[in-house]
C-alpha cells in the first residue's frame, strides 16, 4: 500500500496520502482508477509518484496510461471548509 491511511476528519470517508513533490501530503481517496492522460482533461489524478496529472479517468485498464487517485478535495462534501 501506498501513502498512509486514515480517515477525512470532516466527512469520514477513508482516505490515504500521497507524499507530493512538494514534500507535502495530499490527502485522496482510497480507490486508485485508471486514467489516460489528456493535457485538455478536466480531470485531475495524483500518482504514486506525488505527480497532478491533467486526464480522463474511467478507461478500461488495456488503454489506460496509469492509475493514481482522486484528490479527496475533489470529492469530500465538506471540502469548501478547509480552503483558506
Amino acid at each position: 500500500m501506498y501513502g498512509n491511511e486514515g480517515r477525512c476528519r470532516s466527512c469520514g470517508a477513508k482516505i490515504r496520502f500521497i507524499k507530493m513533490k512538494s514534500g507535502k501530503s495530499m490527502p485522496v481517496n482510497e480507490k486508485i482508477v485508471n486514467y489516460k492522460t489528456d493535457p485538455h482533461g478536466k480531470e485531475r489524478i495524483v500518482t504514486l509518484g506525488g505527480d497532478v496529472v491533467a486526464c480522463v479517468t474511467g478507461i478500461n485498464a488495456d488503454e489506460a496510461t496509469g492509475f493514481g487517485y482522486v484528490s479527496h478535495f475533489a470529492t469530500c462534501p465538506n471540502a469548501r471548509n478547509h480552503r483558506r
